[in-house]
Protein backbone atom coordinates (compact mmCIF):
# COMPACT_ATOMS: atom_id res chain seq x y z
CA UNK A 1 0.00 0.00 0.00
CA UNK A 2 1.51 3.30 -1.14
CA UNK A 3 1.27 6.39 1.07
CA UNK A 4 -1.10 9.13 0.07
CA UNK A 5 0.58 11.58 -2.27
CA UNK A 6 2.65 8.96 -4.09
CA UNK A 7 1.21 10.10 -7.44
CA UNK A 8 2.44 13.63 -6.81
CA UNK A 9 5.90 12.30 -5.98
CA UNK A 10 5.94 10.42 -9.26
CA UNK A 11 5.15 13.60 -11.15
CA UNK A 12 7.94 15.45 -9.34
CA UNK A 13 10.46 12.65 -9.85
CA UNK A 14 11.86 14.09 -13.14
CA UNK A 15 12.38 17.48 -11.47
CA UNK A 16 14.21 15.84 -8.58
CA UNK A 17 16.37 13.79 -10.96
CA UNK A 18 17.33 16.92 -12.91
CA UNK A 19 18.24 18.85 -9.75
CA UNK A 20 20.35 15.93 -8.53
CA UNK A 21 22.11 15.56 -11.90
CA UNK A 22 22.91 19.28 -12.08
CA UNK A 23 24.34 19.24 -8.55
CA UNK A 24 26.53 16.24 -9.40
CA UNK A 25 27.78 17.96 -12.56
CA UNK A 26 28.60 21.09 -10.56
CA UNK A 27 30.59 19.13 -8.00
CA UNK A 28 32.42 17.17 -10.71
CA UNK A 29 33.28 20.37 -12.57
CA UNK A 30 34.89 21.90 -9.49
CA UNK A 31 36.81 18.70 -8.75
CA UNK A 32 38.07 18.53 -12.34
CA UNK A 33 39.08 22.21 -12.33
CA UNK A 34 41.19 21.81 -9.22
CA UNK A 35 43.49 19.13 -10.76
CA UNK A 36 45.42 21.47 -13.06
CA UNK A 37 45.57 24.23 -10.45
CA UNK A 38 46.91 21.83 -7.81
CA UNK A 39 49.64 20.52 -10.10
CA UNK A 40 50.76 23.99 -11.12
CA UNK A 41 50.69 25.17 -7.49
CA UNK A 42 52.84 22.24 -6.41
CA UNK A 43 55.38 22.94 -9.15
CA UNK A 44 55.62 26.58 -8.12
CA UNK A 45 55.96 25.70 -4.45
CA UNK A 46 58.69 23.18 -5.24
CA UNK A 47 60.46 25.85 -7.29
CA UNK A 48 60.20 28.28 -4.39
CA UNK A 49 61.67 25.74 -1.96
CA UNK A 50 64.52 24.87 -4.32
CA UNK A 51 65.24 28.53 -4.96
CA UNK A 52 65.32 29.35 -1.26
CA UNK A 53 67.52 26.34 -0.54
CA UNK A 54 69.88 27.30 -3.37
CA UNK A 55 70.13 30.86 -2.09
CA UNK A 56 71.18 29.56 1.32
CA UNK A 57 73.49 26.72 0.20
CA UNK A 58 75.32 28.21 -2.80
CA UNK A 59 77.23 30.87 -0.81
CA UNK A 60 78.29 28.21 1.69
CA UNK A 61 79.79 26.17 -1.15
CA UNK A 62 81.98 29.08 -2.23
CA UNK A 63 80.01 29.76 -5.42
CA UNK A 64 79.66 33.31 -6.63
CA UNK A 65 77.06 35.18 -4.56
CA UNK A 66 75.27 36.36 -7.68
CA UNK A 67 73.99 32.82 -8.24
CA UNK A 68 72.56 32.79 -4.74
CA UNK A 69 70.79 36.07 -5.38
CA UNK A 70 69.38 34.70 -8.63
CA UNK A 71 68.18 31.61 -6.80
CA UNK A 72 66.40 33.69 -4.19
CA UNK A 73 64.92 35.85 -6.93
CA UNK A 74 63.58 32.74 -8.66
CA UNK A 75 62.01 31.57 -5.39
CA UNK A 76 60.31 34.93 -4.94
CA UNK A 77 59.07 34.81 -8.54
CA UNK A 78 57.51 31.39 -7.95
CA UNK A 79 55.71 32.61 -4.85
CA UNK A 80 54.53 35.75 -6.66
CA UNK A 81 53.20 33.72 -9.61
CA UNK A 82 51.29 31.43 -7.26
CA UNK A 83 49.74 34.39 -5.48
CA UNK A 84 48.99 36.35 -8.65
CA UNK A 85 47.43 33.42 -10.52
CA UNK A 86 45.59 32.21 -7.42
CA UNK A 87 46.55 28.58 -7.97
CA UNK A 88 46.78 27.38 -4.37
CA UNK A 89 43.76 29.36 -3.19
CA UNK A 90 41.86 28.42 -6.36
CA UNK A 91 42.08 24.66 -6.04
CA UNK A 92 41.31 24.89 -2.32
CA UNK A 93 38.16 26.88 -3.12
CA UNK A 94 37.19 24.32 -5.75
CA UNK A 95 37.51 21.44 -3.29
CA UNK A 96 35.56 23.30 -0.60
CA UNK A 97 32.75 24.18 -3.03
CA UNK A 98 32.50 20.63 -4.40
CA UNK A 99 32.32 19.20 -0.89
CA UNK A 100 29.66 21.74 0.12
CA UNK A 101 27.53 20.86 -2.93
CA UNK A 102 27.79 17.15 -2.16
CA UNK A 103 26.83 17.69 1.48
CA UNK A 104 23.81 19.70 0.36
CA UNK A 105 22.89 16.91 -2.06
CA UNK A 106 22.97 14.36 0.77
CA UNK A 107 20.68 16.63 2.79
CA UNK A 108 18.30 16.81 -0.17
CA UNK A 109 18.14 13.00 -0.39
CA UNK A 110 17.29 12.66 3.29
CA UNK A 111 14.70 15.44 3.12
CA UNK A 112 13.13 13.89 0.04
CA UNK A 113 12.94 10.48 1.73
CA UNK A 114 11.43 12.03 4.85
CA UNK A 115 8.77 13.82 2.80
CA UNK A 116 7.83 10.58 1.06
CA UNK A 117 6.68 8.98 4.33
CA UNK A 118 4.87 11.95 5.83
CA UNK A 119 1.11 11.90 6.04
CA UNK A 120 -0.96 14.43 4.16
CA UNK A 121 -2.93 15.05 1.05
CA UNK A 122 -1.51 14.80 -2.43
CA UNK A 123 -1.51 18.55 -3.01
CA UNK A 124 0.11 19.26 0.34
CA UNK A 125 2.80 16.62 -0.24
CA UNK A 126 3.58 18.05 -3.68
CA UNK A 127 3.95 21.56 -2.23
CA UNK A 128 6.34 20.29 0.44
CA UNK A 129 8.48 18.49 -2.11
CA UNK A 130 8.54 21.55 -4.34
CA UNK A 131 9.72 23.58 -1.35
CA UNK A 132 12.52 21.08 -0.70
CA UNK A 133 13.68 21.28 -4.33
CA UNK A 134 13.45 25.07 -4.37
CA UNK A 135 15.57 25.43 -1.24
CA UNK A 136 18.11 22.98 -2.63
CA UNK A 137 18.46 24.88 -5.91
CA UNK A 138 18.81 28.20 -4.06
CA UNK A 139 21.49 26.76 -1.75
CA UNK A 140 23.55 25.36 -4.64
CA UNK A 141 23.24 28.64 -6.53
CA UNK A 142 24.40 30.53 -3.43
CA UNK A 143 27.44 28.25 -3.05
CA UNK A 144 28.46 28.89 -6.65
CA UNK A 145 27.83 32.63 -6.26
CA UNK A 146 30.02 32.85 -3.18
CA UNK A 147 32.88 31.00 -4.91
CA UNK A 148 32.56 33.26 -7.96
CA UNK A 149 32.56 36.37 -5.76
CA UNK A 150 35.73 35.18 -4.04
CA UNK A 151 37.35 34.60 -7.43
CA UNK A 152 36.34 38.09 -8.59
CA UNK A 153 37.78 39.69 -5.47
CA UNK A 154 41.06 37.85 -6.03
CA UNK A 155 41.29 38.74 -9.73
CA UNK A 156 39.91 42.25 -9.67
CA UNK A 157 41.16 44.79 -12.26
CA UNK A 158 44.76 45.79 -11.58
CA UNK A 159 44.78 43.82 -8.34
CA UNK A 160 42.03 45.89 -6.76
CA UNK A 161 39.34 44.33 -4.65
CA UNK A 162 35.91 43.87 -6.18
CA UNK A 163 33.35 44.70 -3.54
CA UNK A 164 30.39 42.40 -3.07
CA UNK A 165 27.26 44.47 -2.38
CA UNK A 166 25.75 41.62 -0.38
CA UNK A 167 28.77 41.54 1.94
CA UNK A 168 29.67 45.23 2.12
CA UNK A 169 28.64 46.52 5.56
CA UNK A 170 26.85 49.83 5.79
CA UNK A 171 28.83 52.79 7.07
CA UNK A 172 28.14 53.49 10.77
CA UNK A 173 26.15 56.65 11.41
CA UNK A 174 28.12 59.62 12.60
CA UNK A 175 27.66 61.24 16.01
CA UNK A 176 24.66 63.55 16.35
CA UNK A 177 25.40 67.28 16.14
CA UNK A 178 26.21 68.94 19.46
CA UNK A 179 23.53 71.27 20.67
CA UNK A 180 24.62 74.63 22.14
CA UNK A 181 24.47 74.83 25.91
CA UNK A 182 23.62 78.55 26.06
CA UNK A 183 21.37 80.70 23.88
CA UNK A 184 23.29 82.51 21.20
CA UNK A 185 26.17 80.02 21.17
CA UNK A 186 27.13 79.28 17.52
CA UNK A 187 26.50 75.84 16.08
CA UNK A 188 29.55 73.60 15.43
CA UNK A 189 31.08 74.39 12.06
CA UNK A 190 29.49 77.85 11.82
CA UNK A 191 31.36 81.15 12.08
CA UNK A 192 30.45 83.21 15.14
CA UNK A 193 28.64 86.43 14.44
CA UNK A 194 29.47 89.66 16.23
CA UNK A 195 26.58 91.68 17.71
CA UNK A 196 25.67 94.79 15.83
CA UNK A 197 26.60 98.06 17.58
CA UNK A 198 24.68 101.32 17.44
CA UNK A 199 26.59 104.23 15.95
CA UNK A 200 27.50 106.96 18.42
CA UNK A 201 24.91 109.73 18.68
CA UNK A 202 25.97 113.14 17.44
CA UNK A 203 25.35 116.20 19.58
Amino acid sequence: MQPEGADGADRLAPLYARAEAEALRTAEWYLAARVGKRRAARLLRCGALLGAAGGAVLPLLGIDGRWGCLSLLAAAACVACDRYLGLTSGWMRDVATAQAVRRRLETLRYDWAAESIRDGGEEEAAERRLGVLRRFSEDVTELVRVETADWMREFGPCGTTVADPARTPAAPPGPPPRRPRFPGEPQPGMRPTMPRQRPPETA
